[in-house]
């Protein structure tokens, strides 16, 4: 059950206040640009070498988010015709972390003791040329993100990825490395399902 301070939600970015710099890091080309579209501020990381740019929370290794929340959710937009990798490194309720990542670089699904390698598809916008060629090979684009990528909110249940793959029993989200190329908006955590367009009640 999490802390008080965590329901119904904790927005990582503003609790830890990523503008500041003092409880995360940024590594390489990272910036703070305004949405027109979303209205605010994103978090912009690019450049040649996934490990060479990243923001990353808490500000090293040896800290922990120490959120609880069942459910990590990303809101983000990866660079087109570019690739990108997220780590999540998630403590279990045996004191063990392991490393859940996901990218557009992998080609199929591995995983380790300590590291599960999700691939990540990055689909077309609908109707575009990109969803055709998809729909007609019968296959989705792999690699890179396709010129017109949209803004993507990704929901990980991290509770269930745990139990499925490693028959482990998750405890909290100790850390985060958001690695080029992508735009980042909101990275949360909470115990509840929301759907995107519904409001809290």
């Amino acid at each position: 059950v999490p802390a008080a301070w965590q329901r119904p939600y904790v927005n990582i970015f503003k609790h830890f206040c990523v503008e500041e710099w003092k409880r995360s890091a940024r590594e390489g080309d990272v910036a703070a640009l305004t949405d027109a579209r979303l209205k605010g501020t994103v978090y912009r990381i690019r450049g040649f070498l996934p490990a060479s740019s990243y923001l990353q929370l808490p500000r090293t290794g040896t800290q922990s988010l120490g959120l609880v929340g069942r459910y990590l959710y990303l809101l983000f937009k990866p660079i087109p015709r570019k690739h990108f990798v997220v780590h999540l490194d998630v403590a279990t309720e045996e004191n063990q972390v392991v490393r859940i990542s996901f990218s557009n670089l992998f080609k199929e699904f591995k995983s380790t003791a300590t590291w599960l390698q999700f691939p990540f598809v990055c689909r077309a916008a609908e109707g575009s040329v990109g969803d055709c060629v998809a729909r007609t090979s019968k296959r989705d684009l792999v690699g890179a993100a396709p010129a017109d990528v949209r803004w993507t909110c990704l929901v990980l249940d991290l509770h269930s990825i745990l139990s499925l793959y490693l028959n482990r029993r998750y405890s909290h989200l100790k850390g985060v490395k958001l690695c080029s190329n992508l735009l980042v908006k909101t990275l949360c955590t909470s115990d509840l399902v929301f759907i995107p367009g519904e409001e809290l009640t």
